[in-house]
């Protein structure tokens, strides 16, 4: 349990199939545990196929579509990852507009693993201190991100986290930064 209320905080979880099944359940049971509303977006309508890596895993059902939510709607944003989930975020330009806009409304976004690929093509990752599955170093580096390898980072309301070996710093922090709330130094 958190020593972090965000009591009523409504909390969108961007992702589609092929996400990293732990990455989406831990950080929203964490949100739940804190007394947040966590919400399922998604770029499709149905249900969602998870994985454990490279195993299918369980299902998960859409509370909204990314072209009906607005980040005006939530307090802040949690991109799982997933190579399949993040491969094809990244090149929807819904999920990079309702993604850049937790960034120009100054909210805290939290993603781990490959989810900062979302960030590269939503325009919101350049001069911003990182961290992602090691992969996706050279990318982030190319996109004008601060890359450090550490468990999690923290810079002006983003949190980034590498592995789901990270996840219980991950958590704490995702909820330490919605707790707080919007940050001036988030922007797109």
């Amino acid at each position: 349990m958190s020593e972090h209320s965000i009591e009523g905080k409504k909390v969108a979880f961007l992702l589609t199939d092929g996400v990293e099944q732990i990455e989406l359940t831990s950080p929203w049971q964490a949100v739940k545990e804190a007394g947040g509303q966590p919400t399922l977006v998604a770029p499709k309508s149905g249900r969602l196929q998870g994985f454990e890596g490279t195993d299918k895993g369980d299902t998960f059902d859409v509370d909204l579509t990314v072209a009906e939510a607005s980040a005006d709607d939530f307090d802040a944003l949690v991109l799982p990852g997933g190579v399949i989930n993040a491969d094809h975020l990244r090149v929807d330009k819904d999920a990079q507009a309702f993604t850049r806009s937790f960034f120009e409304q100054h909210k805290p976004v939290a993603s781990i693993c490959h989810g900062p690929w979302l960030l590269i093509d939503a325009g919101v990752i350049r001069g911003r201190n990182v961290t992602s599955y090691h992969t996706l170093e050279t990318d982030l580096k190319n996109a004008g991100a601060n890359w450090t390898d550490e468990e999690v980072v923290v810079d002006q309301g983003l949190v980034t986290s590498r592995n789901p070996d990270d996840l219980p710093a991950f958590n704490s922090k995702l909820v330490e930064e919605i707790s707080e709330g919007q940050h001036a130094g988030q922007t797109a």
